[in-house]
């Protein structure tokens, strides 16, 4: 066993003998800090911000912070949408009930909130102006509002302020419009997660208490949860007071922190329970083993998952950034928790970890299960094979990835909302029932810098009335240094032709005297074209970076070269294989019968690159467990079959469980989301973890690595006259023979 390796093992063991030692002073600790937790943490809700969502250094961006720097707030498309009906059809916008309604609804907004508000009624509309206010069978009206506020995130707080103010009594209301999907999305995110932890949390005790057939054993990875909740809370708070943090961030990373502090008490408990059968009950004995072992694997499989988030600092939205600090912030917190608390936990129980067992029958100990003998199976029979079954499994994992090549990229807006929602009503009423110019029409805005003269700006905007897609384009403001210009559209903002349309518009030679044109307009076809852009652009930097440093990782934990590229190279085949099928449910509609959406039919690329940053350590959680047993059983025999075969069948079990486990806390986040963002998401990753904890875990590590053999180990070495002989790791109740037919 290699110097620095030791080094390694033995930091590990000093932690168990510490947590032996302190572990009262650790728990006492543990204490107050969740006190801390549960009355400092809950702040951090009212902390959380709605911006970041688009690259500063995106055109679009910058001409949006240019127009509203110059001119201030005074957009060309109304902050807000709020329609006016009647149920009954009785009443039409002539009667003198129904402007009374309206205009009571409207006069009682608070200035504090809205800037101004404009209906069929104002005085100073013309009669082409007003038309566009009433819709066609005239028994509907609409009125647009300018909010108060100094960004997009004060003006969507001063949304939620008065978005009950102004429904009109007796009239029917829907009110969304301008960037208030974000307002829906964000606040559908806040119920979601409270329900997704009310019906995860009950499942995930059900099976720790089958996995553990102990309450004591099973309450522990569900605490450490719960802990690992409360300290996501803190963190996250804190994180607030230097950066922006997204309601998105905040669930996901929760999630995150839930699943993964449960996986890792099931590896500790599970590792610590198998020493004190194997020691006689000697706590510090098997406290520090278990350490040297699953503490080891912990620390590391927690460090590819910080690696995997680090990958998130590559893309330019702040969002993304946040999501970064907020998930490395819990990762390692649940390490923390993991290796300090859990341990003085354990030493504090000891044997009465196994109390208050279940009345279920009881494994005597050597007895050989059904479930046993299926591991056997499969792992002898991957080994005998390893050709066949690598070749299956690769191209299970290239036929699940073909659907990428059929990938449309689009923008998450109004559209993944659900059906009902009032983001996504109000834009079908605008386009079925009111004039397409009207005022609530879709506008791009067009930032022109410079003293740029009228003949030469009316020759620019009928160039741009001239690119097919365009539509009415005219001046909105406009004064001797800038002018704000906007061009009508139609369709979604991801649209094809829509995109098509920015790229013509920007190639379109400036107006003369003009020293620079940009092309923005919030949430439209722009912002969908740079968002998508700067993603495609930093996604294979941040692959780069991932892939580099968990090789180096890997090395670390292993000193071997062949097994850190093994599992790099698998771990992108089983991200592309998750993403194919991402693509295939949510943008081709191959699950919208079994999740109840509507088929936007395109992808947002950055939602896609989360899910890959996120995941990319999740798939190398569980081969980290399997290759650390694999490890120790070749450190003490140097027979490489062998040493896959007890890894697989002592692992297979214990990863499985831990699998499924993780699968309830993100599967529960998908299917109980109602926004097609985070359904995306939480079934995106849900993927992630079943085609890792069973294709690749269960067939291609092992059949690779069986075809690699020793070289596996190179530059290290198997047990050699100079290594201490270890005794083989089993799996306590496996009663299967220690040797391997061949």
């Amino acid at each position: 066993m290699s110097q620095d390796y030791s080094g390694g093992i033995a930091m590990f063991s000093w932690l168990g003998h510490f947590a032996h030692a302190r572990r009262r002073a650790l728990l006492i600790a543990t204490a107050l800090f969740v006190v801390l937790a549960g009355a400092w943490g809950g702040g951090v809700f009212g902390a959380l911000s709605t911006g970041g969502l688009e690259s500063p250094h995106a055109e679009s961006y910058r001409a949006n912070e240019l127009l509203e720097g110059h001119f201030g707030h005074r957009p060309a498309q109304a902050d807000a949408v709020a329609i006016y009906s009647d149920p009954t059809g009785e009443l039409s916008v002539d009667d003198p009930a129904f402007r009374k309604a309206v205009t009571a609804a409207l006069s009682s907004l608070p200035q504090t909130e809205v800037v101004s508000w404009t209906s069929y009624w104002s005085p100073e509309l013309t009669e082409e102006q007003r038309s566009g206010y009433v819709s066609t069978d005239g028994h509907a009206t609409l009125a647009t509002i300018i909010l108060r506020g100094a960004d997009d995130q004060e003006r969507l707080e001063s949304y939620g302020e008065i978005e009950q103010q102004m429904r009109a009594q007796g009239l029917e209301t829907h009110i969304a419009g301008g960037s208030t999907s974000v307002f829906h999305l964000q606040r559908l995110a806040t119920e979601n997660l409270a329900t997704a932890n009310m019906i995860s949390l009950p499942i995930l005790l059900l099976l720790l208490l089958v996995v553990f057939r102990g309450v004591v054993a099973a309450a522990i990875p569900l605490a450490l949860g719960i802990m690992a909740i409360l300290g996501s809370l803190v963190m996250l708070r804190a994180l607030t007071y230097v950066t922006d943090v997204s309601i998105f961030a905040m669930e996901i990373s929760m999630l995150l922190g839930l699943g993964l502090a449960i996986d890792y008490g099931l590896f500790m408990v599970s590792r610590f329970r198998e020493e004190l059968a194997r020691t006689g009950g000697d706590v510090r004995q098997s406290l520090v083993a278990t350490m040297k072992t699953a503490g080891h694997t912990v620390a590391f499989s927690g460090l590819t998952v910080v690696i995997g988030l680090c990958g998130l600092m590559f893309f330019p939205q702040p969002i993304s950034q946040a999501f970064g600090f907020g998930g490395i912030a819990v990762v390692l917190f649940d390490l923390l928790a993991a290796l300090v608390v859990l341990p003085a936990v354990l030493a504090v129980l000891g044997s009465r970890i196994n109390a208050l067992s279940l009345p279920w029958p009881r494994r005597r100990a050597g007895a050989v299960t059904r479930e046993n003998r299926a591991w056997n199976r499969l792992a002898t029979s991957v080994t005998r094979r390893p050709l066949p079954w690598l070749a299956g499994g690769l191209l299970a994992l290239l036929v699940a990835a073909a659907p990428l090549l059929s990938l449309q990229q689009g923008l998450t807006n109004h559209r993944y909302l659900p059906a009902g929602n009032e983001g996504q009503v109000v834009p079908r009423m605008l386009v079925a029932d009111f004039p397409q110019d009207g005022p609530a029409g879709l506008r791009m805005d067009v930032a022109i810098a410079g003293p740029v003269r009228r003949a030469a700006l009316d020759d620019y905007l009928r160039s741009v009335e001239g690119i097919q897609g365009a539509g009415v384009a005219g001046v909105h403001l406009a004064d001797s240094e800038l002018t704000w210009a906007t061009v009508a559209f139609r369709g979604e903002a991801d649209d094809a032709d829509n995109l098509q349309l920015v790229r013509d518009i920007r190639a379109l030679e400036p107006p003369a005297g003009a020293t620079e044109v940009l092309v923005g307009g919030g949430g439209g076809p722009a912002v969908s074209l740079d968002n998508s852009d700067a993603t495609m652009a930093a996604l294979p930097w941040a692959l780069a970076f991932i892939g580099l440093s968990t090789l180096f990782l890997l090395f670390l934990a292993f000193r071997s070269v062949l097994v850190p590229v093994k599992a790099v190279v698998v771990a992108f085949l089983s991200l592309a294989a998750s993403c194919g099928l991402i693509v295939w449910g949510f943008q081709e509609g191959g699950l919208a019968g079994l999740m109840d959406f509507s088929v936007v039919g395109t992808t947002d690329v950055w939602a896609l690159g989360l899910i890959i940053t996120i995941a990319f350590g999740l798939v190398t959680d569980y081969e980290m467990f399997l290759v650390s047993r694999i490890s120790e059983e070749y450190r003490a025999t140097g027979d490489n079959r062998r040493a896959i075969i007890v890894g697989l069948r002592g692992t297979g079990s214990l990863i499985t469980r831990a699998g499924l486990l993780m699968v309830v806390v993100l599967a529960t986040m998908g299917f109980t989301a109602t926004s097609l963002f985070l359904m995306t998401i939480g079934v995106g990753l849900t993927l992630c973890v079943v085609i890792d904890a069973t294709l690749v875990r269960a067939i291609v590590v092992p059949a690779a690595m069986q075809l690699l053999g020793g070289a596996n180990w190179w530059p290290g070495r198997p047990r050699g006259s100079n290594d201490r002989p270890r005794p083989t790791p089993r799996t306590e109740g496996t009663g299967l023979p220690d040797q391997v037919t061949r």
